[in-house]
């Protein structure tokens, strides 16, 4: 029998579109096939009864098929669910018709092992007058995962842009605000893309400077060529030497300097003008001035590289090596000259790289021909600029003059000379002295406590008499006569 197929009406959104002949095209079905399908188109099927207990089920899904979920068969399905899920169980067993199929929920249900709830997806279907509900499920872990890493995408693009942003804002600012006139040229047409203010107000003509006029047409004619060969040289050399240019507004000139950087697959040169001015003069004599001031200092004073090799020095530097020529110096560690060998020029150089200065650090300083001096340093680290280095500054302090200890006993004084023996000597020899001096000083206390009276003075150090004596003649305490020893 021929059976017409008729199309059905367009459905209204969000409706189902079901068969127009199930009983003509599907009345074959048997009750095996249907299971199967139901298998086959479900993650997990859930037969349940009018009371709400899980009578039977199918798991279609290999993966949730691996899992364990809590026993389902004879429970009922509320029991088996998240407690935020329980509501949901409620009404789509309470809303279902017996011939209808409720909506879609999204239900937690409950791991064996008490782990991460499993997302599943349900929808139920009437089976019958007799009250029994099958329950179709998928498994929405997957999806979950996809929707978690694609918020986490999201969050990642937008975390950069901001912080793209926040240095776009940044540099702007930095830009705008130089006080050196900065321009930014297209390698490709030789002509602007930005210019910051203080280039506009060197160049005394903002339409000469607008985005896209031509870059030459800012110089007089016969600085046009040595500016268009600096763009040239800067197109396909890491270093270009500064030329000078003369303005065609004004007639000022300037110093200009190019420097090349790539951006969004394109080429750009950053050029730069300084005014050529009396100031640059003035500049160039307070350096030398500086390097005149240095030269003359009473204290060492010298350069180095972070290698700690000499770079720089001074006469008093020279002076306190005792080094006859500059050339004696160059090239050599200051290790070999400044501090014990293996503990203070490591904690110096470490300390400059981790706070950048050192002040007055005490050490010793060694001479060509090993003459020792007591010094103390001064160092600066400068990391920043084209090669960076330490300077340090070398003051002798042995030479002194001490102050007189005070009369009587010391303390502080005492200790302060036993710490100054610290990588002099070694520590078995500082604890031997460190040992002497309390000795000395509690026997001085128990002298002063009991009147100088030697025998209490025994009893409460808890010494014999003869232990005493003998303590007293080593540390050369009270006049002692051979009788009383």
């Amino acid at each position: 029998m021929n059976v017409s197929l008729i199309a059905p009406a367009a459905p209204p959104p969000e409706a189902r579109i079901e068969f127009t002949r199930p009983s003509a095209t599907l009345g074959a079905f048997d009750v095996d096939l249907a299971a199967r399908l139901t298998t086959v188109a479900a993650d997990i099927a859930l037969v349940i009864d009018l009371a709400g207990v899980i009578i039977d089920l199918a798991i279609g899904d290999a993966a949730l098929a691996r899992d364990e979920l809590v026993p389902l068969l004879g429970q009922r399905w509320i029991d088996t669910v998240g407690g935020d899920s329980k509501d949901k169980i409620a009404a789509m067993l309470r809303d279902t018709p017996p011939h209808g199929v409720g909506r879609w929920r999204l239900v937690n249900q409950i791991a064996a092992d008490g782990g991460i709830p499993i997302a599943l997806r349900f929808m139920t279907v009437g089976a019958g007058d007799d009250g029994r509900i099958i329950a179709i499920g998928r498994d929405m872990r997957s999806t979950a995962a996809m929707q978690q890493r694609l918020l986490q995408a999201q969050q990642s693009m937008e975390r950069d842009y901001m912080r793209l942003r926040a240095a776009e804002s940044r540099y702007r600012l930095l830009f705008d605000l130089s006080s050196e006139a900065v321009l930014i040229v297209d390698a490709a047409t030789n002509r602007f893309v930005e210019v910051n203010p203080a280039a506009r107000n060197l160049v005394g003509s903002e339409p000469t400077t607008n985005p896209g006029s031509a870059f030459v047409a800012i110089f007089e004619s016969a600085s046009r060529d040595r500016a268009g060969a600096l763009i040239a040289a800067a197109g396909t050399s890491a270093i270009v030497e500064p030329v000078e240019v003369r303005l065609a507004l004004g007639g000022r000139e300037c110093l200009l300097s190019a420097s090349l950087y790539r951006q969004d697959h394109s080429t750009y040169i950053l050029v730069r003008l300084r005014p050529v001015e009396a100031g640059a003069d003035i500049a160039a004599d307070g350096r030398q001035m500086l390097i005149d001031v240095l030269e003359r200092l009473p204290d060492a004073f010298v350069v180095t590289d972070e290698a700690l090799n000499i770079l720089a020095e001074n006469g008093a530097f020279l002076d306190l090596a005792q080094l006859a020529r500059r050339e004696h110096a160059r090239g050599q560690s200051l290790a070999r000259f400044l501090g014990r060998p293996g503990i203070d020029i490591d904690l110096i150089v470490a300390h400059l790289r981790d706070h950048g200065s050192v002040r007055n650090f005490a050490t010793v300083f060694r001479s060509q021909f090993d003459a020792t001096d007591e010094v103390e340093v001064s160092a600066v680290a400068v990391i920043e600029g084209e090669q960076p280095c330490f300077g340090f500054t070398i003051r002798t302090t042995g030479r002194r003059l001490r102050d007189e200890p005070a009369a009587g006993r010391d303390l502080p004084r005492s200790v302060e000379q036993l710490t100054e023996l610290v990588g002099r000597v070694s520590l078995k020899e500082i604890v031997r002295e460190s040992t002497d001096l309390i000795e000395r000083l509690c026997i001085e206390a128990a002298l002063a406590y009991t009147g100088d009276n030697r025998a209490s003075a025994a009893e409460v150090l808890g010494l014999s008499r003869q232990s005493l004596y003998s303590k007293l003649h080593r540390h050369g305490l009270g006049n002692l006569g051979t009788d009383d020893i």
